[in-house]
């Protein structure tokens, strides 16, 4: 057995100083991916033109699309481009994977891309990259694909290569202090579903059972914190769940909850974890009700109950109605109109419904989207 993970990680406050370091001895220009709200990165960017450096930055708006990839591409290929950083929440780290794969690349996006392209292995390896994440979320910094909107087939795919994974990620929760509940609680909602979802794959593995058994606890404390109000030690712990929920992802794929998203947040356009938490405490039940109707095994999902009480103090109850009530009320944006069988019919097809604990129908999954939304 195999574990894919970054080849370097640190972790703690103040630990981005070994951004500066990490690039140092690289050579060729420097691809900054980044978002518009942390102010550190202008700090870096000086540091990195004032050590001679050539800096070339990328401002990440939303989640990256495939003609937005396709331009950068164009625009990028001959900027001597050595070394991609990747600042900021999951989608500017998808966008950073992306460029440092596709850049060097003799071909197009499509001939990559999983479900609506060729989902070819990379002809060239990726530029190094180091993934530096403001939100504790997505762990993307941990894993070995990127997210894109493909906005011609109303839904988002994959590009995916196990040297996409970053060779250094930096988890500092300075960059995440103070950020808005409602984008904490769907970010952390998130890395949470991540984790529950790889401890319930039918593609769990020993060491990635490890991993979830430590952390969902730890993220469901660190968010239940965080909902009573500023915590520096719960958003370190919740930065460092994420990352692992990035791992267990990588190694143990997903489930129902991804398959369903992906297909939601290209017909939607809502923010992945809004989705995330919508949907995880609905497939939650459906998923054990449908394994007890098929005769399997329903144990994990009462460690699951334990270990989210645990994390929440509150003994006894599911993990399903505790994520529910803390998500009750949230001022996530609307979801607007969609076509529920449509929805369920294309998320079918999605790889992360290879992982779900069990085959559910479309009526199933039309049902938790009816009950979710």
């Amino acid at each position: 057995m195999s574990l894919t993970v970054p080849a370097r990680t640190v972790s703690g406050r103040g630990s981005r100083s070994a951004v500066l370091e990490a690039v140092t001895p690289l050579r060729g220009a420097v691809i900054v991916v980044r978002g518009r709200s942390v102010p550190w990165v202008d700090t870096l960017v000086s540091e990195l033109m004032a050590a001679g450096r050539p800096v070339v930055p990328v401002i990440a708006a939303g989640e990256p699309s495939l003609p937005h990839v396709e331009t950068l591409i164009a625009e990028l290929r001959d900027s001597g481009a050595g070394i991609v950083l990747a600042i900021g929440g999951g989608s500017v780290i998808d966008l950073g994977k992306a460029l440092a794969a596709l850049v060097p690349a003799p071909g197009g996006v499509l001939d990559h891309l999983e479900v609506v392209g060729a989902g070819q292995p990379l002809a060239a390896p990726p530029l190094p990259l180091i993934a530096v994440p403001t939100t504790a979320g997505t762990g993307a910094e941990a894993t070995k694909n990127a997210v894109i909107d493909v906005p011609d087939h109303r839904r988002k795919v994959s590009l995916r290569d196990p040297r996409m994974v970053p060779g250094l990620a930096v988890l500092d929760a300075e960059l995440t202090d103070g950020a808005p509940w409602p984008v904490t609680l769907s970010t952390g909602m998130d890395a949470l579903t991540q984790l529950i979802e790889a401890y319930l794959s039918v593609k769990a593995n020993p060491e990635t059972d490890a991993l979830c058994r430590a952390a969902i606890p730890l993220a469901a404390k660190a968010l239940f914190r965080l909902s009573k109000g500023e915590d520096l030690e719960a958003r370190q712990t919740m930065l460092v769940a994420a990352h692992l929920s990035g791992i267990a992802l990588a190694n143990a794929g997903l489930g129902a909850v991804h398959g369903l998203a992906g297909v939601l947040g290209g017909h939607t356009k809502a923010p992945h974890g809004a989705i995330c938490a919508r949907l995880l405490p609905e497939v939650l039940k459906v998923n054990r009700q449908a394994c007890a109707a098929a005769g399997r095994d329903t144990k994990r999902f009462g460690e699951v109950d334990e270990m989210v009480s645990e994390g929440m103090a509150h003994p006894g109850e599911t993990a399903a109605d505790l994520l529910s009530a803390l998500t009750n009320g949230a001022a996530f944006p609307g979801l607007g109109s969609f076509d529920a069988e449509t929805v369920a019919k294309e998320s079918m097809e999605s790889s992360s419904m290879k992982g779900n604990p069990v085959q559910l129908t479309v009526a199933q999954l039309v049902s938790v989207l009816g009950s979710a939304v």
